[in-house]
């Protein structure tokens, strides 16, 4: 993909995350288009969101499940940039309308305590730079018309990020003695949802971090202390509706919610 391309890609994108205006999949125009395309178009639309003062605080990990990866048909994760402006408080309030068409998942989410820089990282290394385990739920959100992505247009797209919160205490990891065995039970009303445990993200969570720093390390950036790993849900996305109230409670690791905002009452012009 040329750097035009890329570029009139990425700002479509950035476009659409500002009206809230889907936009038509870009592999329906050109179904040639693979992963290093969408990172190349990431990383334009990562410089048109810096530049507008945002700041990456760390990164999420997508398609870290076998049944995510063959409905793709790909055999590896993605990933995206967390950015400082979508992380809401456990307990917190979201307005749907900040979303086109938003989704939950809950998730084991790492806070490193030690700087990665691949492309040489170790399961080890990986685990050693951990320092904090949270509980976690991600709001996943396409800029693409009616979730019709593709590899490259999922990825292109920051990885579908739309947000995040995070319980309000990080257990320390060295208390964690298998994050492949956290349990978790999901809620949205009271009423169960979904469960799933650590193993559904690529067999390990920490295998994930390992993954992400020598990803990132080919393209000469590095995980920093404090950097929040988001290491992929464990079950399926559930959609958000107005009103809902989301629990995910995990085993070691306590709770984290948030509640979505009831839709605006419609006034009479």
């Amino acid at each position: 993909m040329s750097s035009s391309r890329a570029a009139a890609c990425a700002r479509a994108l950035y476009e659409a995350r500002a009206s809230r205006k889907p936009i038509p999949p870009f592999t329906d125009e050109d179904s040639s288009l693979g992963m290093d395309d969408g990172y190349a178009i990431q990383r334009e639309l990562i410089s048109l969101l810096l530049a507008d003062g945002e700041e990456i605080i760390g990164y999420k990990c997508g398609v870290t499940s076998v049944p995510m990866q063959r409905m793709l048909g790909v055999d590896s994760p993605d990933y995206g940039p967390v950015l400082a402006s979508t992380v809401y408080p456990d307990a917190g309030t979201v307005p749907l309308d900040r979303f086109i068409a938003p989704k939950i998942e809950a998730e084991i989410v790492f806070v490193l305590g030690g700087r990665l820089e691949g492309p040489d990282v170790t399961y080890a290394q990986a685990r050693a730079a951990i320092s904090g385990v949270l509980a976690g739920l991600e709001i996943v959100d396409s800029r693409i018309e009616d979730w019709r992505i593709k590899l490259a247009d999922t990825v292109a797209d920051l990885a579908s990020n739309g947000a995040m919160a995070v319980s309000p205490t990080a257990v320390p990891f060295a208390d964690l003695p298998d994050p492949r065995l956290v349990g978790m039970v999901l809620t949205r009303n009271g009423e169960l949802v979904d469960t799933g445990a650590g193993a559904a993200a690529l067999g390990d969570p920490v295998a994930v971090v390992a993954w992400l720093a020598n990803v990132l390390g080919r393209n000469g950036i590095a995980l920093e202390p404090g950097h929040l790993v988001m290491t992929g849900a464990l079950h399926a996305a559930v959609p958000m509706n107005a009103g809902d109230v989301f629990v995910a409670e995990f085993d070691r690791l306590g709770s984290v919610s948030l509640h979505v905002a009831e839709a605006p009452e419609r006034t009479e012009a």
